[in-house]
């Protein structure tokens, strides 16, 4: 088998290949990403028929994200020694028997524990993606072109997940959010032999075993403690000694890695500007995307009212403009500077988050949501295909599926840390309200929900769908147009607490922005990766 480091995509046989290897990373990276968010609009029915409370939903979606952030840096170092096709095919097979373990749950426990493998089977495969078209594309056009198709892709699944979502919930069980992954794992994983010719570095050395243990334990207790905040207490000792303990393992592993022979992360990255702040501006954005695809799930179906389908569609404008933003990117930063392109991006995607901010329990789709999501899209879209480029043009070819990982890692961390922090601003303002209203009603309380429904009702938006079902309840705890009735608080303050997750990520995106803008060159004409400055250290590509 042909172990290639470095080829140009010059003859029509080598374009073909090339296109070959494209096609299938795309093909990977929206098998990965459609499971990362395929879920969200299957949360409330696995709220009903779980049991499920708000706290349990982020877990939903956090299990596959932490351990798919955590095992990235690991996976990205594995495939750039043992060949990154090799560890992608070991990936994809784990993500199959994985999700026939989710298909058969049907407990929360085990839906965790198959989404939990799922994540890291995933960590396998992503990686190897970029770092499989940095092989394919060596040119600095070529690698432009095929970061940007993978960006659009990528961008594209994550939006794409709810509406195929929302489909198979229509016809089929949410068992058969699982069953999906089967087919299209295997159909990847026969392109992969096909079309993509092994790759790998030439520098071989131990594995960073210290390493990769803090980053993950430090990022697991960092995203845990966000999580269970509002249930502990953002000033209690809990919270505030787990986020206390998971920076201090951080830095345990930042200064690990400045020591190890052979280190996971090559922390001397972050000292170059064209790596440290595209790397930056990426995390943010992703914070808001997550967050916000975590939060409109329950803004669809729980105020609006739309089944699982109807949800999908409707968010298909942010998929689209998420599509459509790379490749645009890619035109204005090589016509206007990618620097200017990431700024102007990152401002739509504040715009949009702002508008979205005003929506109340009366606002229709087409009045808000609709126009928001274009601009939100549009906005991440632009912003990440000159971030990505940047960051895999900081690092050697030979390390292309650390430079990946590490990539992946900041979009990841950023998602799952947008989902606990956002989720939980949310939470903490929807059950302040919820409790209140509850409380009003006194000795009665009971007649309207039991103790165990009160804690789905306190914890959990989509419970609206629930209450509604029930025929016992007078019109003053059901009338969806009552201002005092308690399904109308439920929805009112599930409002409340969007729009404060909201205003947050508008403050973070644009303060981001205004980082990006003072440190990183303005050249008319001049891509990121074209920037001389402050180019320095072995990390850096000659």
């Amino acid at each position: 088998m042909p172990v290639i480091e470095d080829r140009a995509e010059s003859s029509p046989r080598e374009r073909w290949a090339a296109l070959g290897a494209l096609v299938t990373s795309c093909l990977a990276v929206l098998l990965v990403l459609i499971d990362n968010t395929v879920v969200v609009v299957a949360l409330p029915t696995l709220a009903n028929d779980l049991g499920v409370g708000f706290g349990g939903l982020q877990w939903v979606v956090d299990s596959y994200t932490l351990p798919f952030a955590g095992f990235l840096l690991m996976f990205g170092h594995l495939g750039d020694r043992l060949g990154r096709r090799r560890i992608m095919l070991g990936g994809l097979i784990g993500i199959a028997v994985a999700s026939i373990v989710g298909a058969v749950a049907d407990t929360l426990t085990q839906v965790l524990v198959a989404r939990t493998a799922m994540g890291i089977a995933a960590a396998a495969v992503f990686p190897a993606t970029l770092a499989i078209i940095t092989a394919a594309f060596p040119s600095r056009r070529g690698r432009a072109a095929g970061i940007a198709a993978w960006t659009a892709m990528a961008g594209f699944a994550v939006a794409l997940g709810p509406v195929v979502g929302g489909w198979l919930l229509t016809h089929f069980s949410w068992h058969a959010v699982f069953w999906a992954n089967v087919p299209l794992a295997a159909v990847v994983a026969v392109a992969s032999l096909v079309f993509v010719r092994e790759s790998r570095s030439e520098v071989t050395g131990p594995l960073d075993v210290q390493g990769i243990v803090l980053s993950i334990l430090g990022v697991f207790l960092l995203v845990w403690s966000f999580i269970e905040a509002p249930r502990h207490g953002w000033l209690s000792p809990l919270t505030l000694g787990g986020i206390a303990g998971a920076l201090a393992l951080l830095a345990a592993f930042a200064v690990r890695e400045t020591r190890a022979p052979h280190p996971v992360l090559d922390v001397g990255l972050f000292r170059i500007r064209r790596f440290a702040f595209p790397a930056l501006a990426l995390a943010v954005s992703y914070f808001a995307m997550f967050g916000f695809l975590f939060i409109v799930s329950q803004y669809f179906q729980a105020v609006l009212m739309m089944d699982p389908l109807t949800f999908g569609i409707h968010s298909l404008p942010f998929a689209l403009a998420v599509g459509a933003g790379a490749p645009v990117s890619a035109w204005l930063g090589y016509r206007y500077g990618h620097a200017g392109v990431v700024v102007a991006g990152m401002v739509i995607l504040a715009s949009g988050l702002y508008w979205a901010s005003h929506a109340t329990v009366a606002t229709t789709y087409w009045e808000i949501p609709f126009g928001a999501m274009i601009l939100m899209g549009a906005g991440l879209g632009i912003v990440t295909g000159p971030v990505t480029d940047s960051i895999m043009s900081s690092v050697p070819a030979s390390a292309a599926g650390a430079g990946s990982a590490v990539n992946d890692t900041t979009r990841e961390v950023g998602g799952a840390l947008g989902i606990a922090v956002l989720g939980s601003v949310l939470f903490g303002k929807y059950h302040e309200v919820v409790s209140a209203k509850l409380d009003s009603y006194g000795p009665l309380v009971g007649n309207v929900v039991s103790d165990r429904e009160r804690e789905l009702v306190e914890n959990s938006p989509v419970s609206i769908l629930s209450i509604l079902e029930r025929t016992d309840l007078p019109p003053a705890v059901t009338d969806l147009t009552d201002p005092n009735s308690l399904v109308y608080v439920m929805q009112d303050a599930a409002m409340q607490g969007w729009q404060r997750s909201a205003m947050l990520m508008v403050v973070s995106v644009v303060v981001t922005a205004v980082v990006f803008a003072v440190f990183m060159p303005w050249t008319r004409g001049q891509s990121l990766i074209d920037s001389p400055a402050d180019v320095t250290g072995p990390a850096a590509r000659p």
